[in-house]
């Protein structure tokens, strides 16, 4: 299942707030495959569906978080590499791969933690680099 994204991405904060390391986010997390592939991500980046990836709306791009799955205690490591997600009341928006790992792609959404372990170092990433 693919998120309810629309077509319209979410502009960038002027200023993004710094992220802070150890800081804790509770929400609803949903993802986003296939339709998006390829394309651009708010940080330059094209999107790949089989990295680790996410978007937020307020998070510095680059940051790294830690992503908990409430219900089955799964976790997995992504980059903050998009603004989202599109639709209120959702925290993150997940790749695919994100999803499987942390065991919630067939049901779309899921409660989870996030845990900011790694803040932006400097610019955020430029389109020419490489996603990881």
């Amino acid at each position: 299942m693919v998120s309810l994204l629309s077509s319209v991405r979410l502009a960038a904060a002027p200023h993004p707030p710094r992220a802070v390391a150890g800081t804790v986010e509770y929400g609803v997390a949903s993802w986003y495959g296939a339709h998006w592939q390829g394309r651009r991500t708010a940080s330059g980046t094209r999107f790949d569906c089989r990295k680790l990836t996410a978007a937020h709306r307020s998070l510095p791009l680059g940051t790294r978080v830690k992503v908990t799955n409430l219900k089955n205690g799964r976790s997995v490591v992504v980059k903050v590499t998009d603004r989202g997600p599109a639709v209120r009341h959702r925290l993150i928006d997940l790749s695919r791969a994100a999803a499987e790992r942390l065991g919630f792609k067939y049901r779309g959404l899921a409660r989870v933690k996030i845990r900011v372990i790694a803040p932006t170092k400097g610019k955020p990433p430029h389109h020419d680099e490489p996603e990881g």
